[in-house]
């Protein structure tokens, strides 16, 4: 299920997947870090990374790499979850 048409068909949360997926593009891109960078660094494929910010693809991602990604990026995690501004 990597199209993101598809996993909205199945899935309830799949938007706010995709909108997780940008914040993390939003702030790796913020902090002049480039996807092979941040995968390295949160030990996991550039592939998935890409495919986790891309927002026509939906991959699912564990907690535990989110919390990765945010220490990484030197955010809250609780910042890829703030969808106000999009309201």
């Amino acid at each position: 299920m990597s199209d993101y048409t598809d996993a909205n068909k199945d899935n309830k949360h799949a938007e706010r997947h995709r909108k997780m997926g940008l914040k993390i593009s939003y702030y790796r891109k913020d902090k002049r870090m480039s996807q092979e960078e941040l995968a390295e660094k949160t030990n996991m494929g550039r592939s998935h990374l890409s495919a986790i910010e891309a927002p026509n693809m939906y991959r699912v991602v564990s907690l535990n790499k989110l919390y990765d990604i945010a220490d990484v990026l030197d955010v809250p995690i609780t910042k890829f979850f703030d969808y106000e501004d999009e309201r």
